[in-house]
């Protein structure tokens, strides 16, 4: 490394930096942050770092990288989750439109911790140990014209034991009740999708799936799932859900879930009509009002595009801002307000009301005293510097925790579960006005007095 910045670095660089570079390390870094998980608002410092000026300084790029489209993605996964609600299970299968590898290995870890229940990137499972879920291809679907193709004549062998029984004939036997029960043409159902979801079926005979849009919903796939689905449970297995790619998804799940009860009903299987229905196709936060709107029948939802490509807005401009150097508070003047940073080495606190919601964030030096529950606090709220605020809090929590120093980690991580666990109970905490995804209630950042009395000074002296 230090050979290659050699050769890209002024040959007039001292010899002297190259020697300091070759027994750089960590040792005298402090990391404190708020903890894995945590909502964090706009202005509030959510990671802080002590240490020489230039160590510190070489962390930067690589810190705002890890942790820039992290809280992005993380974000923008609990944006779906709360309009998903609870009980909706949400898939991210988001590879193929991720920003290369790195990003959608990041997209399916952050989405996780964000509210999704699940990923169809194996490779995250693996290494992260997140829930692993798909279904069916169109083009394996595809791969099929006709049941001969279903070579050998494949025999299944019931849940209970006993003796094979061919699986093909059976589904087709099944199909031919389906097709008078829904009144649809037995011959208008598609011979390769039904040889299709017999090979899957006999392969995976507890996880059967069916993917019924590849040709026609109501005519082919319908039918031909549920052919394959009784013969199953004929012998004992119990399908797991169905999957939409296409057309009208709420309505379209309204009609199968008629189809299933009809069917559940008919042949006396009665959790057919319970049976899972999932969508996917370009799903949006749009998609999911429309859905809320007109009511479906859907139970887990596959988000790709949407969620790991944040269309809503690409990036998050976390900065990294020095704010003191040897003891001496720093301050970098603007005339815009927001991009202004607040000075000096800070302590951050979240203040309850007594319904146990958040409702401000309070920002003071690190040297003043921490802030008590029933205290009357005199401070600034942030666009409103001019005027003086006086509040009580129920509750007060520190949200900086130090996790990094002297070379070494300070306290364990939490694991991924846990940080996801945390992250809900987070959101659940925030009072709705403020959690609402539409017009949201502004949530108060402020600062203390003698903080603001800093930054007045400073001001005053920069000018």
């Amino acid at each position: 490394d230090i050979a290659y910045l050699r050769s890209v670095l002024p040959s007039t660089t001292e010899e002297a930096f190259f020697d300091y570079l070759a027994t750089l390390d960590t040792s005298e870094v402090t990391v404190s942050a708020v903890p894995e998980g945590s909502v964090v608002f706009a202005r509030v410092p959510f990671l802080q770092v002590k240490g020489p000026l230039l160590v510190v300084q070489l962390l930067e790029t690589t810190l705002l990288c890890l942790i820039n489209y992290a809280s992005l993605v993380a974000t923008n996964a609990s944006r779906f989750r709360l309009l998903a609600g609870p009980d909706v299970k949400l898939m991210e299968m988001g590879l193929r439109r991720a920003q290369g590898p790195d990003g959608a290995l990041s997209a399916s870890k952050y989405s996780y911790i964000g509210g999704f229940d699940c990923t169809s990137n194996v490779l995250a499972g693996k290494l992260y140990g997140i829930p692993v879920r798909g279904t069916i291809a169109h083009s394996f679907i595809m791969s099929f014209t006709a049941m001969e193709e279903v070579q050998p004549r494949v025999s299944l062998v019931p849940l209970a034991g006993g003796e094979a029984v061919d699986l093909p004939s059976l589904a087709e036997s099944w199909l031919q009740q389906v097709c008078e029960l829904l009144q649809t043409p037995l011959e208008k159902t598609n011979r390769g999708e039904l040889a299709a979801f017999v090979s899957y079926a006999v392969t995976f005979p507890r996880d059967f799936q069916g993917l019924l849009d590849t040709y026609c919903v109501r005519r082919s796939g319908l039918p031909n799932f549920c052919a394959v689905a009784l013969a199953l449970h004929q012998l004992g297995y119990q399908a797991i859900g169905v999957r939409l790619d296409s057309g009208d998804l709420a309505q379209q799940s309204k009609e199968i879930r008629q189809v299933l009860r009809a069917c559940g009903a008919h042949f006396q299987v009665p959790w057919f009509e319970t049976i899972p229905i999932a969508v996917s196709n370009d799903i949006s936060e749009q998609s999911l009002e429309k859905f809320i709107q007109e009511g479906s029948e859907i139970d887990m939802i596959g988000v790709g595009t949407h969620l790991v490509t944040c269309p809503l807005q690409p990036s998050l401009g976390c900065v990294y801002k020095l704010v003191e150097v040897n003891g001496s508070p720093c301050l970098k003047l603007t005339e815009d307000e927001e991009k202004m940073t607040i000075p000096g080495t800070k302590t951050v606190y979240r203040l309850y009301d007594d319904a146990g919601h958040p409702f401000m964030d309070l920002m003071g030096l690190e040297e003043e005293p921490s802030p008590r529950a029933g205290q009357e606090l005199e401070i600034r709220v942030l666009g409103q510097l001019g005027e003086t605020c006086k509040v009580v809090a129920s509750a007060v929590e520190p949200l900086h925790r130090t996790y990094f120093k002297d070379g070494q980690l300070c306290e364990p991580l939490p694991s991924l579960p846990e940080v996801r666990t945390h992250a809900q109970v987070s959101l659940s905490l925030l009072h709705p006005a403020h959690r609402r995804l539409h017009d949201p209630q502004p949530y108060p950042v402020a600062m203390t007095e003698r903080l603001h009395h800093l930054l007045t000074k400073l001001q005053e002296a920069s000018q």
